[in-house]
């Protein structure tokens, strides 16, 4: 494994993988389980915090000397973010890697967390959407990262966006410990992360910490690298494939155990892509193992959200008030709501939506009726709009949420 890690250091040059490089403060033996009974993947064995803050720091050149499709974009950005992307200083674009497009529109005047900002692509995409009343936090440990998003930011808020200040924050910190950083419980609307779960060895502590920093309403949306089985020892260990965002996958059915334990009990699919491990000698070591760029939507709606969809006989009409989405608004790869349309859904959609007046979404969604009257479980079954599958059931299906063997089909 070291020999392979420095063979491909002398290919590669200066740059950071999926547009950060959090790993956890420190690469200590895990225990066999993590307090939620979910057993530990074990990564923190794998990595110490210096070869991981090289990796991203100092290895790579650009995306071109990655040997995987994990660390790049999957999907495209909507017209509105590419418009903004253009606006961006070069060498924050340069440096930026990820797995996907985690930047929801409808976002003026929130308060945005971007979880191992590296370049801070997304916190200046981030920036521009929320427009001058809102802000935006990006937490990264590398001081390489951390000093181009810090150079660019200032003049990109004044003289870009036009704002009379920057609506644009950057700290050092660890992703598994928010509040060490400053991070305060209950101070942000959304959450953002592009391809930097998969690099902590302590997948639930980022997850928890997510849960205590977003307001109630607030959403988890990011994209991540996921695997369809556990991962051995001697594939979370090699150095070059835990850079490439491969080794660190959680495996998807541990992922939403995870998600549950920390209250976000229904987490909804946006959208997903196949990962290739292109590299021949790479390829060999991961074997059968099949891995996924998915874009995930976690609420933290306390009280709200069950753990299978129920019926109560609601229903919502999109007000088509989301800049970028004025036809359509998409909730997830299975809920599609044109403007001005009703459409029946279970209580958890209708929660995301804005029952209550609890979701961040709440402003752009009339919510018709109440939970007065149960009728049964909702039948979430229709085929989603995006399916990779024939066979694969809508997302809030129960066979969705629980067990994604689909996916991998």
């Amino acid at each position: 494994t070291r020999s392979n890690f420095q063979r491909t250091r002398r290919t590669m040059s200066k740059k950071a993988c999926c547009g950060s490089s959090d790993a956890a403060p420190a690469c200590k033996k895990q225990k066999s389980e993590n307090g939620n009974g979910v057993a530990s993947t074990g990564n923190g064995d794998a990595m110490t915090i210096d070869s991981v803050k090289d990796y991203y720091g100092k290895v790579l050149g650009n995306s071109k000397d990655l040997k995987t499709s994990a660390c790049t974009a999957a999907g495209k950005p909507s017209h509105t973010v590419l418009e903004i992307i253009k606006k961006i200083p070069r060498e924050v674009n340069d440096k930026f890697y990820g797995c996907g497009a985690p930047l929801p529109l409808g976002v003026e005047g929130l308060k945005f967390l971007d979880l191992g900002s590296g370049s801070g692509r997304d916190c200046y995409v981030a920036a521009a959407l929320v427009g001058e009343k809102g802000s935006v936090t990006g937490i990264d440990m590398t001081a390489e990262q951390l000093k181009v998003a810090r150079d660019h930011a200032d003049n990109f808020c004044t003289k870009t966006l036009g704002y009379k200040k920057s609506n644009l924050n950057f700290i050092e910190g660890y992703i598994e410990k928010l509040a060490d950083a400053g991070v305060e419980a209950e101070s942000m609307d959304l959450v953002i992360s592009n391809c930097v779960v998969n690099l902590s060895p302590d997948k639930p502590s980022v997850i928890n910490e997510v849960y205590r920093a977003l307001k109630p309403g607030g959403e988890f949306y990011f994209s991540d690298v996921y695997c369809d089985r556990r991962l051995p020892k001697h594939v979370q260990e090699h150095q070059v494939l835990w850079g490439e965002c491969i080794a660190g996958a959680l495996y998807v059915n541990d992922f939403i155990r995870y998600a549950k334990a920390a209250g976000f009990e229904d987490p909804r699919i946006l959208m997903q892509s196949p990962i290739e491990v292109e590299d021949p000698e790479l390829k060999a070591i991961v074997g059968e193992a099949k891995f996924m760029s998915i874009t995930y939507r976690l609420f933290k709606l306390p009280g709200q959200l069950e753990s299978l969809c129920e019926d109560y006989g609601q229903a919502v009409k999109y007000k088509g008030t989301i800049k970028g989405h004025e036809s359509a608004y998409r909730l997830d790869d299975g809920h599609l709501f044109e403007a001005g349309k009703l459409a029946l859904v279970c209580g958890n959609s209708a929660a995301m939506l804005g029952e209550g007046g609890v979701s961040w979404l709440a402003k752009h969604f009339e919510i018709i009726g109440d939970r007065s009257v149960h009728y049964g479980e909702f039948p979430c079954h229709g085929p989603p709009a995006t399916a990779p599958s024939a066979a694969a059931p809508a997302a809030c299906a129960p066979g969705a949420r629980s067990s994604s063997l689909w996916l991998w089909l």
